[in-house]
């Protein structure tokens, strides 16, 4: 019999892979045409992670940052998944600590947009029981950039125009630092740990 993370686990990613299909087969955002439900699986929807910047090291990605980057390229597609960076230089920043996934998609390719479209569509959308951005609460997300834009979780993922500290305007930054071609996710600590419900079964106790 099934257990309750399984079975969680199934229904997200049918969901994702919903909207994900949706998206590509019209040709538009996959958030108005697309089913919305998410049903947690009788298990609890966390709270809204709060900001927790880098104050610690690691020299490899967190369980839960690896399970999510490969669950991400393989439910929808892309390359790239949990990413670290040495503790050198100044500025925080969750890739030294193994919280951060840079996920490889393209802004200027449509398809790759569509992609990333469709996953922040059900990332941010209510469950079944109504409860907004039930996803990306269960998967311990912080925050995402992607094409210009910050997805705060402690704003409740309200997007936000975003320029990178290091660039001056948007025509002197580089693809990489205005993450057109990858989107950026920082995750909690608990979701990194993978000590969030979307991990359930997915990361060994």
């Amino acid at each position: 019999m099934p257990t309750y993370g399984a079975a969680m686990r199934a229904l997200l990613v049918a969901a994702a892979l919903s909207l994900c299909a949706a998206a590509l087969s019209l040709g538009g955002p996959a958030a108005a045409d697309a089913p919305r439900a998410i049903d947690g699986g009788g298990l609890p929807v966390e709270d809204y992670a709060g900001y927790a910047p880098q104050t610690t090291c690691t020299k490899k990605p967190r369980p839960g940052t690896v399970a999510l980057g490969s669950w991400l390229v393989a439910t929808y597609g892309g390359g790239g998944g949990a990413v670290n960076r040495p503790c050198t230089g100044s500025g925080a920043s969750e890739h030294k600590d193994g919280r951060a996934i840079d996920w490889t998609l393209d802004a200027t390719d449509r398809a790759d947009r569509l992609v990333a479209k469709a996953f922040l569509a059900a990332a941010f959308a209510p469950d079944a029981a109504g409860n907004p951005a039930a996803l990306a609460r269960r998967m311990g997300i912080m925050y995402v950039i992607w094409n210009d834009h910050f997805y705060p979780a402690y704003h409740q993922f309200q997007p936000e125009s975003y320029l990178s500290s290091s660039c001056r305007s948007k025509r002197t930054c580089s693809k990489t630092l205005r993450h057109r071609d990858h989107v950026h996710i920082s995750l909690s600590k608990a979701g990194a740990k993978g000590r969030t419900s979307f991990y359930v079964d997915l990361v060994p106790e």
